[in-house]
C-alpha cells in the first residue's frame, strides 16, 4: 500500500469509492454521488487551499485507488484558518485492514507540516468504525448534535471529535502562515 498525493486526475476513482459512501451508507449527508468533473473540482479546490488530500494505492493490486482523504478548513471564517476537519474514506471491500489508521495518520501529519493546530472529525452516529478510528489517532470527543442529519428516512445525530495538532493551543500560529480560501467575512 502507499499513501501518496492525489491529483486531479485520480477523480473517477475517488468518486467510485464515495458514490457507495452516499448511496449506500449514512457516513456522508449527501444524497446524490458527485460525478467525477464535480470530484475533480472538489480535489483542485482543497489543493489550491493549501490543504492536503491523500489516497491509497494498493500495490498488490496494480496501484489502484483502495482509499482517499483529505483536510479542509472548519469554517469560512478566518478565524478558523488553523482548524480543518478531515475526512477519511476506504473501498468497502478493503475495510479492517488498517488502511483507514495509516491514512489518518499520514494525513494528520501533512497538516502537522503546514501549520494547522487543531482537527476536527464529523462523524454520523451510525459510523462507531470511525469514532474509534479517530479515538486510535488521538481524537477526544467534544460534542454530539443531537438530529443534525437526515439521510434514509430517520434523523441522525453526529460526533465531533476533536485532536490537538503540533503545539495547538500552547503558541501563537506562525505569522508567515497564509492560508487561501473562504472569507466572506461573516
Amino acid at each position: 500500500m502507499t499513501i501518496c498525493d492525489a491529483r486531479p486526475d485520480d477523480a473517477g476513482a475517488i468518486a467510485a469509492i464515495y458514490a457507495h459512501y452516499v448511496l449506500e451508507s449514512t457516513a456522508t449527508f449527501e444524497t446524490e454521488p458527485p460525478a467525477e468533473l464535480e470530484t475533480r473540482r472538489r480535489i483542485g479546490a482543497t489543493l489550491d487551499g493549501g490543504y492536503p488530500f491523500l489516497l491509497v494505492r494498493d500495490s498488490q493490486a496494480d496501484g489502484r485507488v483502495i482509499g482517499f482523504g483529505f483536510a479542509q478548513r472548519y469554517g469560512p471564517r478566518a478565524g478558523y484558518r488553523y482548524s480543518v476537519e478531515t475526512t477519511i474514506y476506504v473501498e468497502p471491500g478493503c475495510v479492517g485492514r488498517g488502511i483507514g489508521s495509516q491514512l489518518l495518520g499520514a494525513l494528520l501529519d501533512r497538516c502537522e507540516a503546514r501549520g494547522f493546530r487543531q482537527a476536527f472529525a464529523v462523524i454520523a452516529e451510525s459510523e462507531p468504525a470511525s469514532v474509534v478510528l479517530h479515538a486510535r489517532a488521538g481524537f477526544r470527543p467534544v460534542g454530539t448534535l443531537a438530529a443534525a442529519g437526515w439521510k434514509h428516512g430517520k434523523w441522525l445525530d453526529v460526533f465531533v471529535m476533536q485532536r490537538q495538532l503540533g503545539e495547538g493551543d500552547q503558541t501563537l500560529p506562525e505569522p508567515e502562515v497564509v492560508r487561501t480560501g473562504t472569507n466572506d467575512g461573516r
